[in-house]
């Protein structure tokens, strides 16, 4: 809803081929988005190669996660009423989070996705929660200590907490200013009993060691590490920081 990222990759050699961010003053409706979506993809010549695969990610507040051995796809309108507003008519989807017995529920744009087959046929859509939760609970399957990771983003961050290799917590959380960033934070962490002076918390997304977030964060928590990917972004000729664009950069 705050703005758009496009990437071009090639999954056979892993370069990046292209990469653009735009970013609005505040956010836009469902309509809004179609319209800047077909104005850069128009107008890029660089995405108008022909694809062999085209995916698309939303990223927003308007999701939640259900055990899979709950899960009732008839009723996965159910799963969202209690945490998010939804209308009656509004399209639900889900992606299952495969080995991890768990299925993210979100609520895509259906003018949004009706564009994206009207211009490129077939493509796969997600919701970054669940490329998050794929990433980070396949790395921690064998964990037996408790870990906390965060991926920020300008107005909303995501926190997700393991123990024992096993999801404690999924929850992302709105903010404007560094105290509500670390209200929010903190708060989790004394529901979970977990202490801020020994835990592992590793960050990502839009944060570096010389923001307000990062400085705020680490006035209250000890032990922050930035996560690391395995593939980078090169953009403009120089490489993007290991840790940020890591949604976008494991959705390949």
């Amino acid at each position: 809803m705050t703005g758009l990222s496009f990437l071009v990759k090639n999954t056979d050699s892993n370069e990046t081929h292209f990469f653009t961010e735009n970013k609005f003053d505040g956010t836009r409706s469902p309509e809004e988005i179609e319209l800047e979506i077909d104005t850069i993809l128009s107008e890029t010549d660089a995405l108008q190669l022909p694809f062999t695969e085209v995916t698309l990610i939303y990223t927003n507040t308007i999701y939640t996660t259900v055990p899979a051995s709950l899960f009732d796809e008839s009723k996965a309108s159910e799963y969202l009423k209690f945490n998010s507003k939804i209308l009656a008519n509004d399209f639900i989807a889900f992606d299952t989070v495969e080995t991890q017995d768990l299925v993210v529920v979100y609520i895509p744009f259906v003018n949004i996705n009706n564009y994206f087959f009207d211009r490129f046929g077939s493509f796969q859509y997600f919701h970054g929660t669940s490329i998050f939760l794929k990433k980070i609970l396949s790395a921690e399957k064998y964990s037996i200590v408790s870990k906390f990771y965060m991926h920020v983003q300008e107005d909303q961050f995501d926190c997700i907490s393991i123990k024992n290799g096993a999801l404690q917590l999924c929850n992302t959380y709105s903010y404007k200013t560094p105290e509500d960033f670390i209200y929010y934070t903190l708060f989790c962490l004394e529901q979970l009993k977990l202490n801020p002076d020994s835990l592992s918390v590793f960050i990502c997304g839009e944060i570096d060691e010389n923001d307000a977030n990062y400085k705020m964060l680490y006035t209250y928590i000890r032990n922050i590490s930035f996560l690391k990917t395995e593939s980078d972004l090169v953009i403009d000729g120089a490489s993007q920081t290991t840790h940020k664009k890591f949604i976008i950069k494991n959705a390949l």
